[in-house]
């Protein structure tokens, strides 16, 4: 694979979005403030598998707490790439949330809907408070205003991969998150 977008090894990628350098910025700033936020309490971090992945192990060791983590994994895209609006989990958590400090960790807010979904099923759970860190939200394209406390950038209404984010479960392990110009095989792009 091709370090640059949209290079002749990969003509798929197209323009970065947010570079290594800013996501690297961005997470030691979350990093701090969740610290602080956090302080005197021992968080738990919920990871949604698989797109949060290399954003939550990033962001854990820029938080300077004693941490626990705990993955689930959810559906709302099938092979598509908008989400349909019906969440399904695939993975549950292994912890129980009663009376503890719950950070969801999200990779992208899209329409916002998956996240309306895991934060009304994780507030049942009991737990004494429960915020949203998300590293992306897409830009005009919540249905309602997601009330996230913590978010790394807004980004345009288009289809990304990258740092987590993939299409058919390629371009994770890219280090920035760039557009994706090439064809799903579904007919559609996100956006």
């Amino acid at each position: 694979m091709a370090d640059e977008p949209g290079s002749a090894a990969d003509p798929n990628l197209g323009k970065v979005v947010v570079t290594q350098a800013e996501l690297e910025a961005r997470i030691a700033e979350l990093g701090e403030q969740l610290t602080a936020d956090y302080e005197g309490r021992a968080p738990l971090l919920v990871g949604v598998l698989k797109g949060a992945f290399v954003f939550m192990s990033d962001l854990a060791r820029a938080i300077r707490l004693p941490l626990e983590f705990d993955f689930m994994a959810v559906s709302s895209y099938g092979s598509a790439t908008k989400t349909s609006g019906v969440v399904r989990i695939v993975k549950d958590l292994d912890l129980d949330l009663t009376g503890r400090h719950v950070l969801l960790v999200e990779d992208i807010v899209d329409s916002g809907l998956t996240l309306s979904y895991l934060r009304r099923n994780l507030a049942a759970r009991g737990p004494a408070t429960l915020e949203v860190c998300a590293l992306l939200v897409k830009d005009g394209l919540q249905r309602s205003d997601p009330e996230l406390r913590y978010v790394g950038f807004t980004i345009p209404p288009e289809f990304v991969v990258g740092y987590g984010l993939d299409v058919a479960e390629r371009y994770r392990n890219l280090p920035y998150v760039c557009a994706y110009v090439g064809d799903t095989g579904t007919g559609t792009l996100q956006g």
